[in-house]
């Protein structure tokens, strides 16, 4: 990592999230430690600009989820390094509606929101398009902490736009009260979607008027979510 930034004017640092889980090999300490460790080269190598990865329920108070809290632990590194940087804190990824068990196979669909709450979402070539945007413009960007999303969709919106996708009905329910009540993790994610945190509150109009055009649902599930929500 050190000849990697030998003379570089600017780094981006995403690390694997522990949000997978220790059988995929990252723990909570293990990204925590990656992070400030991309962080404390940086500054040792005098990069110009640096741009961190975190999550949109960071820097919000204790989650109680570990891979939102190590982020948050990872910012406040960055924040106190003296380095010039910018955080972006994506909101839910749409990629993640595409994972298999959802219940599309079925014709319905199961997430977090209830059918009359928000929440928002980005398209991940979005965040390239974001960062590639705040590394050409530092000066524009130093020092800032930027929550990012292209679209927010209720439950009913996002059952809308999951049947025309798939020409066909879908119907959209929040995760059940008895598989939360049975599953811990799951259980602590719709609180944080219900409390706000999770669920995002990204300034859209703002974002698009820096970055541009952000990927809306409809467009992501007729482009690059097509073969994926189709498999």
């Amino acid at each position: 990592i050190e000849s990697a930034m030998a003379e570089v004017d600017a780094v981006f640092s995403v690390q694997p999230s522990s949000g997978q889980g220790e059988a995929y090999g990252v723990t909570d300490e293990q990204e925590v430690f990656w992070g400030k460790m991309v962080a404390d080269i940086a500054k040792v190598a005098n990069v110009g600009h640096l741009v961190y990865s975190s999550v949109i329920a960071a820097g919000k108070g204790v989650t109680g989820m570990g891979h939102f809290d190590s982020k948050s632990a990872i910012e406040a590194h960055v924040q106190e390094l003296g380095v010039a940087y910018t955080i972006i804190r994506p909101s839910t990824f749409m990629e993640i509606l595409a994972l298999p068990g959802m219940g599309l196979d079925q014709g319905k669909f199961n997430f977090f929101m209830r059918p009359d709450q928000a929440m928002q979402f980005i398209a991940v070539d979005d965040i390239g398009k974001i960062v590639a945007h705040i590394l050409n413009t530092p000066e524009d960007f130093s020092g800032r902490t930027l929550d990012i999303a292209g679209d927010a969709v209720t439950g009913v919106q996002l059952q809308c736009a999951l049947s025309r996708a798939l020409h066909r009905p879908i119907e959209y329910s929040r995760l059940s009260d008895r598989l939360l009540t049975e599953n811990a993790f799951l259980h602590r994610l719709a609180v944080l979607v219900d409390d706000g945190r999770l669920a995002g509150s990204a300034d859209l109009p703002s974002l698009r008027q820096q970055f541009g055009d952000l990927t809306k649902l409809v467009d992501w599930l007729s482009g690059p979510g097509k073969p994926l929500i189709e498999q």
